[in-house]
């Protein structure tokens, strides 16, 4: 059962515009965190412990988006796709704009980290409940054929966020003074998105409901516990999701937080150059996740999914080389070859975990195995990359330490669930 053709674009037009503004707000902290937070709010501390509590900080949130999959999955699996969607949505940009307006250390003093860690915590519950919805409501009102391609749109925000957080911050650092942007600059894409979110919200309450979840609705179908049916019944799946998103989240944040923190502090050079060099990946991005979404729905998930494992394992090896360079061109590349092996792992990503779990369970189960990841994967990626080199001075361990992750990922994709081992299959996926 789908909607109609108009109603699926709605609903993709939807969940890539809220999907692309929740994004632009927890990215533009990430990137903050690794460039202007340790000064601001860790002043009194060497500047490499003011950057490992800044990124500290920023992995508050990846703590907190398994509980917003809990909550707002259970609700998502009970109310209703829709409803959690609009709520989430809000949680961002209110949070967001708060960062936006909040003193520094040498104001309220050791409550200014305090409110940003909160602030960022709000952050994670509201991204932990958002990414299951946007999936599933492209997946569940288009067509069973291309729900590779459907729900890879809710994916396209996460580059599309960056873009837009990234740029904003690159602008701003290059036409002011360094003062000055320490000073208010990096505050204003954060107020920004009060404004943003209004739109995000107005798109939003124009959608209908799932006629997926509808028909469980009306059937009576519906799970009064739904994450503890979850862990009853789909154990392998949630096994699946959780290990084949790990390495891909360490990959990911490897190559475009931790790059920034490697480019200004390692190598000397100013963070535009690795603001720019990631701006461009991320931009290719947009095309290339539903690409591969496509893709995946002609040659299957785990194909594409487990080539892009294989071309970050490999890739991970030449980055760091060609940052060592300090040619541009050279750290460009580096950046667009490491984005377009995450986009071959994305891009089908997003269907594949969806998949894996029954339409009356799927919001609970895609959450949790999706969100309990990123504990392990971005989380801690920037932070354990960060530690490696100050530990070995060599990137060979930060390279070592992705490849692994990555092993871990292609065994969530060998241990996934056939259709037939589902108590209400989906789609089958094609090997």
């Amino acid at each position: 059962m789908s909607g109609s053709p108009q109603q699926t674009r709605r609903v993709i037009l939807a969940s890539l515009v809220g999907t692309s503004l929740e994004w632009y707000d927890f990215f533009l902290y990430t990137t903050a965190s690794a460039l202007v937070f340790g000064k601001l709010f860790f002043p009194s501390l060497d500047p490499f412990y003011a950057t490992i509590a800044a990124l500290a900080s920023n992995a508050v949130a990846f703590v907190a988006r398994p509980l917003g999959g809990i909550i707002f999955g259970h609700y998502g699996d009970r109310v209703g796709r829709k409803t959690v969607l609009v709520v989430t949505l809000l949680m961002m940009g209110v949070s967001t704009f708060l960062i936006g307006v909040l003193p520094g250390y040498e104001s309220i003093g050791i409550l200014a980290p305090v409110l940003l860690a909160v602030l960022r915590f709000v952050q994670g519950l509201g991204l932990g409940g958002e990414w299951g919805g946007a999936v599933i409501m492209t997946m569940e009102h288009g067509d069973p054929r291309r729900r590779g391609f459907n729900a890879s749109w809710p994916q396209v925000g996460v580059p599309a966020g960056f873009v837009l957080a990234t740029a904003l911050l690159a602008l701003l650092s290059l036409v002011m003074p360094d003062d000055a942007f320490l000073a208010w600059g990096w505050r204003v894409p954060f107020l920004l998105s009060g404004v943003l979110v209004l739109v995000g919200f107005w798109v939003r309450r124009r959608v209908t409901e799932s006629p997926e979840f509808t028909e469980v609705d009306t059937k009576g179908a519906k799970a009064k516990m739904p994450l503890v049916e979850v862990i009853r019944t789909h154990p392998r799946a949630l096994l699946s999701a959780f290990t084949a998103r790990i390495g891909v989240d360490v990959a990911f944040y490897t190559f475009t937080a931790y790059i920034l923190v490697y480019i200004t502090t390692v190598l000397k050079m100013d963070r535009s150059v690795g603001l720019n060099a990631v701006l461009i990946g991320s931009a290719l991005q947009l095309a290339l996740i539903p690409a591969f979404g496509a893709l995946s729905d002609r040659v299957g998930r785990r194909t594409v999914y487990f080539a892009g494992v294989v071309g970050a394992a490999v890739w991970v090896f030449v980055f760091f080389p060609l940052l060592e360079t300090k040619s541009f061109p050279l750290i460009a590349l580096a950046a667009i070859v490491a984005l377009v092996t995450h986009a071959a792992m994305y891009g089908p990503q997003a269907a594949f975990i969806a998949e894996l779990f029954s339409t009356r369970l799927r919001y609970s189960g895609a959450s949790m195995g999706y969100q309990l990841a990123g504990i392990l994967g971005g989380a801690i990626a920037p932070i354990v990359a960060v530690a490696l080199f100050e530990s070995f001075r060599s990137t060979l361990a930060i390279s070592v330490y992705v490849v692994i992750a990555l092993a871990v990922t292609a065994i969530g994709l060998a241990i996934a669930p056939s259709p037939h081992d589902l108590e209400t299959p989906s789609v089958p996926q094609k090997a």
